[in-house]
């Protein structure tokens, strides 16, 4: 019987991926002569490619099993959690100093997009950094992929909202699945998306290098833009040698996680055509734009008590410095502007971790690789609360809209409220175990949104002393692991998990 590798399972594919991604690594550190890494990661990818096609062999001479709908569900959870365990060993071998479950953690944060720093920069090499943005930048991909061939169908990461079928089980019934359709639009998805993510990186990885900047860090910048992921090997964009010029060319790229319509049209999820029509888009800008607006104009309304110069330069670098950050937060990428503490001084912020938590909440566009929860269903709930207020003026009112908006309106924002109930009641769950762990409240309130919401530079940038992951208990570090799975996956999903037909033949 002829092998073919849509016939091999989503996890066994995955796999397959990862270890061949651990060569990259491998010829990076033998560049550097960096002999040790180089032979790490070789050995591991050769041993990760080894024991997975063993396994395809071995699948590939039985019968195959049909599941129910939520068959590459379940390989998409389970990816999540036990992947990073392969990611992480070649990791835990170069940097030799740490725990496994460090490595562990650093890869879940990794490839969940998160980002959460759990090593400081100068302690790893470069190979290691390009290892932690090459896995983020895999998990966008992978984020890209799954929510239009996994996620879409079966009405889940947002898509619940407009769909007319429940959440979990999409437009065709479980029982009527067929795992060839499924085969078959994976493969068409990865066609589609891989080449535009790939190129979107390469284009800007050159434009950064052309400002200035090194090629590792270029790289790394551009992967950990592309994926919102934040992972940086300067600590950030403040270090970049690029400066402005890479600021404002990352700037530009963060535009596509306010919105899928930016660089795909094969899941919209509203009956309008058109980037400039699209609701989240629209609600991203705004938002980008208000609270940019506010704090430029808090410098004349309610920081009285703190002296600075009002040059034009100074205000021009202060409006930068917001606009930057907050859509870098928005998006849930984590990035700060050099300019950031220049816009903190001129609106006379103490602490600006309230605005950077509530916009990480908030999150960007559905099917994007940023994380919170979604422009489109505060927008679902947006829609519903003008509704409600119209009705209270003229009870007897008919709304003026489409179908599609009517729905939105209606049955998206009481689904949006459902899942924005569940992400509450997630985060106070998260917060109390954490504090139970020791962790100050504070402290357990922050880590409890940057990982739920995937934007792990919140841990440093959110509190008034920066949180020193590495310092967290074992208990703690694996709440934390699991919590970033939940938030890359939403509890919407996992609760679908427990639909019966997903067990069944």
């Amino acid at each position: 019987m002829r092998w073919r590798l849509s016939d091999t399972p989503l996890f066994l594919q995955l796999t397959l991926l990862a270890s061949l991604s651990m060569y990259a690594p491998a010829l990076h550190a033998l560049s550097w002569d960096n002999h040790h890494e180089a032979r790490v990661f070789f050995y591991a990818g050769t041993l990760g490619i080894f024991v997975s096609l063993l396994f395809v062999i071995t699948l590939s001479a039985g019968r195959q099993r049909r599941r129910g709908g939520l068959g590459n569900l379940a390989s998409v959870v389970s990816a999540y959690f036990f992947l990073p365990v392969l990611l992480a060993i070649p990791f835990y071998e170069a940097v030799q100093t740490t725990q496994f479950l460090n490595a562990y953690f650093e890869m879940v944060s990794a490839f969940t997009t998160t980002g959460a720093p759990l090593f400081e920069p100068g302690r790893l090499s470069g190979t290691m950094h390009l290892w932690r943005a090459q896995v983020g930048w895999l998990g966008g991909l992978f984020i890209w992929v799954s929510a239009a061939a996994v996620l879409a169908p079966l009405a889940l990461g947002g898509f619940e909202v407009t769909a007319s079928a429940e959440p979990g089980r999409g437009e065709v019934p479980l029982d009527a699945y067929e795992p060839m359709n499924e085969a078959h639009r994976l493969s068409l998805t990865v066609l589609r998306l891989a080449p535009l993510y790939a190129g979107l990186t390469a284009v800007l990885a050159i434009c950064l290098m052309i400002t200035g900047e090194t090629p590792l860090v270029a790289a790394i910048h551009a992967m950990s833009t592309l994926s919102t992921s934040g992972i940086s090997a300067t600590g950030g964009l403040e270090g970049s040698e690029a400066g402005l010029r890479g600021e404002f060319l990352v700037f530009l790229f963060l535009f596509f996680g306010l919105s899928r319509l930016t660089f795909s049209t094969d899941t919209v999820t509203t009956g309008r055509r058109g980037l400039h029509n699209d609701p989240e888009f629209r609600m991203g800008l705004l938002i980008v734009l208000g609270v940019t607006a506010l704090l430029f104009v808090r410098h004349w309304v309610a920081s009285f008590d703190f002296a600075y110069e009002e040059t034009v330069g100074a205000a021009l670098r202060a409006t930068w410095g917001s606009l930057f950050t907050v859509l870098s937060f928005l998006t849930t990428t984590g990035f700060e502007s050099a300019d950031w503490e220049s816009s903190r001084a001129w609106s006379g912020l103490g602490s600006s971790g309230l605005i950077l938590l509530g916009l990480s909440l908030i999150g960007g566009g559905v099917a994007t690789t940023a994380g919170g929860v979604k422009l489109l269903r505060v927008y679902a709930l947006y829609l519903n609360g003008v509704r409600e207020m119209e009705r209270l003026v003229h009870p007897s009112s008919v709304g003026r809209a489409s179908n599609q908006s009517r729905r939105i309106r209606s049955r998206g924002a009481f689904i949006a409220w459902i899942f924005f109930m569940l992400f509450a009641l997630s985060l106070a769950l998260l917060t109390a175990l954490l504090t139970a762990m020791g962790t100050s409240f504070e402290n357990a309130i922050i880590l409890a949104i940057s990982a739920l919401s995937t934007t792990g530079p919140l841990a440093h940038s959110a509190a008034q002393e920066p949180i020193m992951l590495a310092q967290l208990g074992e208990a703690a570090k694996l709440v934390l692991a699991a919590a970033m799975v939940v938030g890359r996956l939403e509890t919407l999903a996992i609760v679908a998990l427990l639909n019966p037909a997903l067990w069944r033949d």
